[in-house]
């Protein structure tokens, strides 16, 4: 019952704030009207004990007393008006948003940009406002990155449509913090299958699916390192001579390569197969193998490479099967 009331309030609260304040396009920029504040339980505890010295000094006409107290309200009054200014005209946008796998966070990373003259410490961002996350310090007219893994639970396409962006600088009495509404979304690939079951029958190719970094035959000379390159082709002898990294490459050498086919996969529903698809290709892909996907309503020739194997599981991530079989 309480939580449904939780539910129910927190609702009505989101709905509140998207009337007031709309939904927010990159880059976001917190203005002072879009920034709470409230303050925290020990900044409860800090009230209750000036009010109980003011009490006191009153009570006893201890004017030391009174000092010190005036002294903390002045403290607390001065630590909310930075509290609040730590947010304020800060801008913030998406940089990236990396795909994950099903039940794996998956990861939305924000740059803080800071346009003062003055550092903006102890800030963090968080999809829930009572769920502090790593703290960013950001510095003056600089700026600073910040990482947000939102829960993911099935494949498909993972919505960012609420964070929170707070901070609690500088003594913790007090928390600010500003909601953010965007239209932020990353891809979750399907969670793969166990391995065991071997996938179709092996071709052989040598078109344009051809690893020329794969195989032991007519050496043909070398080339700049790229990301996904086999760490076994690295020419280690030319680097130590101090000539940088470099791939060997060869000549007519044949790659292996399969098509992995959906209707290969009889008797699977539609989850279990492309658990399934997901995995052979993260195998054929560790493997250094080209490999292609035939899904029904798409086709995806053999390749290789980083590039290929997030275009296939992306299609994989994204299959509808209401639409497409």
């Amino acid at each position: 019952m309480l939580r449904r009331v939780r539910s129910a309030v927190e609702l009505r609260i989101r709905r509140w704030l998207i009337a007031r304040q709309g939904y927010d396009h990159d880059p976001v920029q917190l203005r002072r009207g879009r920034i709470y504040i409230l303050p925290t339980g020990l900044g409860i505890a800090f009230a209750v004990m000036v009010f109980a010295m003011l009490m006191g000094g009153m009570n006893y006409g201890n004017n030391l007393g009174l000092a010190l107290t005036f002294l903390l309200v002045s403290l607390g009054l001065v630590a909310m008006h930075h509290c609040h200014g730590t947010l304020s005209g800060l801008s913030l946008r998406l940089v990236s948003a990396e795909p994950g796998f099903a039940g794996n966070p998956v990861q939305f990373r924000l740059l803080l940009d800071n346009p003062a003259v003055t550092a903006r410490p102890g800030i963090y961002v968080t999809a829930r406002l009572r769920t502090p996350g790593p703290l960013v310090d950001v510095p003056a007219l600089g700026s600073a990155g910040a990482q947000l893994g939102i829960p993911s639970e099935r494949r498909g396409r993972l919505s960012l449509s609420r964070f929170v962006v707070a901070t609690r600088h500088p003594l913790g009495l007090f928390r600010a913090w500003a909601v953010v509404h965007p239209d932020y979304s990353a891809i979750v690939w399907p969670l793969p299958a166990p391995r065991g079951l071997p996938p179709p029958s092996v071709e052989t190719d040598t078109g344009g699916a051809q690893d020329r970094a794969q195989g032991d035959e007519d050496f043909a000379g070398l080339r700049r390192f790229q990301a996904g390159d086999s760490l076994r082709r690295i020419a280690w002898k030319a680097y130590a001579r101090g000539q940088g990294l470099h791939t060997k490459q060869y000549a007519g050498t044949d790659v292996t390569s399969h098509i992995f086919d959906w209707h290969s996969l009889a008797g699977l529903d539609t989850e279990a197969r492309l658990s399934q698809l997901c995995r052979w290709v993260l195998d054929a892909h560790e493997r250094g193998e080209a490999f292609g996907l035939r899904l029904p309503g798409e086709t995806i020739d053999p390749n290789i490479g980083t590039a290929h194997r997030q275009h296939c599981l992306n299609a994989l991530a994204l299959y509808d099967a209401g639409v497409r079989s």
